[in-house]
């Protein structure tokens, strides 16, 4: 059985929640970036982070997490 792991600081929101993955949408096509958007589970804030795209992996945006 695979061990329970508390989230890494980044994950955690200024009330101390976790954040879990809302949406992945397209920032900046020429430079690879997407926007991630996270909500929290205790308060309900979102923080949006800006990340890089990972080019092995195709966006498909019909197919978003929610």
């Amino acid at each position: 059985m695979r061990p329970l792991v508390e989230p890494p600081p980044t994950l955690r929101c200024m009330c101390g929640g976790e954040l879990r993955l809302k949406l992945i949408e397209p920032a900046d096509r020429s430079f690879g970036k997407q926007r991630e958007i996270f909500v929290c589970t205790n308060c309900g804030r979102e923080q949006t982070l800006l990340a890089d795209r990972n080019p092995y992996v195709a966006f498909d945006s019909r197919r978003v997490s929610t």
